[in-house]
């Protein structure tokens, strides 16, 4: 299986075997955004076009395979940047039409969920599942693969886009995750205080000191939605108010590693949550902020006896072509794909489910299948 990314920043290509075992991958991230601190699309689709096949020639040599021996080619359909996904799309069809082969539409998100089991065989359902990225935050609940619950999502910034916009406040060059994450590690997360949005509740649930009944689907989506535009607000006031605005290196650590730790707070504390809500303590974590070592290390940390903590290696965390053939390979073996007149930068997925029960007087609150996919959505 040929596996192929290029829904933003990142061009990527990977084979993998029958297996899911990885034989070759190859990834290159596109270095020119640093300068705009941010991904300029135009730039990006272009990148991607320019690259795309030294990427696949390399993965296919890492593996030693010839592209002949191709049984299938995965890509990552949707979401994205739609001249980026039209590369990857485009060239995926291509190939597959010339070698005769399965073309199997991955959405990106569901390739992140498959990540980590690139490396630990046990990264298998049931678990609650954080996808955490630029573009994504998503909390859900997932029995078995295919059958994804949304419990939560961001209801305005993404928390990669946070991190990446508070790093541009702060003055660190972009992407802004590994420059927070470094700051922080230097600073005082004591010394400014920031908010920790739609917090309320939270807590108490963890405690058992609060049931939830799933059938409030307001009260259930105030615990687990998130926000993080008035965290990021709170940053952009804090710079301006600390030493004239222009805050000493040591200030910008302190408010880095504020915003850190609020940031994972919300993050790991919603999620622990849903763990007490589901009765499972097995927690897997996908999408490129997956890689902060403190999301991590809280999170592990506050599972209860018997909890794992499931979490792809920082290359697999990024965006990368392994992902997308593994969730590739899945849905070849499902049968659940589209064909190649099919192919379209927004394949479509099965509709994810609502965690909420249906409810007579709340019609919102039926499963996702009624109306739009939460992946496709979010």
């Amino acid at each position: 299986m040929l596996g192929i990314e290029t829904t933003c920043d990142e061009t990527s290509a990977a084979v993998l075997d029958r297996a899911g075992s990885i034989l070759g991958l190859a990834i290159h991230s596109q270095d020119m955004h640093r300068i705009y601190g941010g991904v300029v699309p135009e730039l990006a689709a272009r990148d991607h076009l320019r690259r795309i096949e030294p990427v696949v020639s390399a993965a296919l040599g890492d593996a030693d395979v010839d592209r002949r021996e191709l049984g299938a080619v995965a890509v990552a359909a949707c979401p994205g940047l739609i001249g980026a996904l039209l590369v990857g799309v485009s060239w995926a069809r291509a190939v597959a039409m010339a070698l005769g082969v399965p073309y199997v539409p991955v959405h990106h998100m569901e390739g992140h969920l498959f990540a980590p089991i690139l490396e630990d065989p046990e990264a298998k359902p049931p678990f609650v599942a954080l996808l955490v990225s630029g573009g994504h935050t998503m909390l859900l609940w997932v029995p078995e693969w295919g059958d994804y619950r949304l419990m939560g999502e961001t209801r305005d910034d993404a928390v990669g886009e946070a991190f990446d916009k508070v790093a541009r406040i702060l003055g660190l060059p972009y992407p802004g995750g590994p420059g927070i994450e470094a700051a922080a590690a230097r600073g005082d997360p004591t010394r400014f205080a920031l908010p920790r949005p739609l917090m309320r509740g939270v807590e108490s649930l963890r405690s058992g000191a609060r049931s939830l009944n799933p059938k409030d689907r307001r009260a259930a989506r105030d615990i687990f939605d998130f926000s993080f535009s008035g965290l990021k607000t709170a940053v952009a006031r804090t710079v301006a108010e600390v030493e004239g605005g222009s805050p000493s290196p040591s200030s910008r650590d302190d408010i880095a590693a504020a915003f850190q730790e609020a940031a994972v707070e919300v993050l790991a504390s919603k999620t622990l949550a849903a763990v007490v809500v589901t009765g499972c303590a097995r927690v897997l974590l996908g999408g490129g902020v997956a890689a902060n070592r403190a999301l991590r290390d809280s999170i592990r940390a506050e599972l209860p006896p018997g909890g794992r903590l499931f979490a792809a290696s920082p290359r697999l965390s990024m965006d990368n072509g392994a992902m997308i053939a593994r969730a590739g390979l899945y849905r070849l073996e499902s049968g659940d794909f589209g064909g190649i007149s099919e192919a379209a930068a927004s394949a479509p997925l099965p509709a994810v489910l609502s965690w909420y029960p249906k409810s007579s007087d709340d019609p919102a609150s039926g499963p996702a299948s009624e109306g739009a996919s939460a992946l496709t959505r979010a």
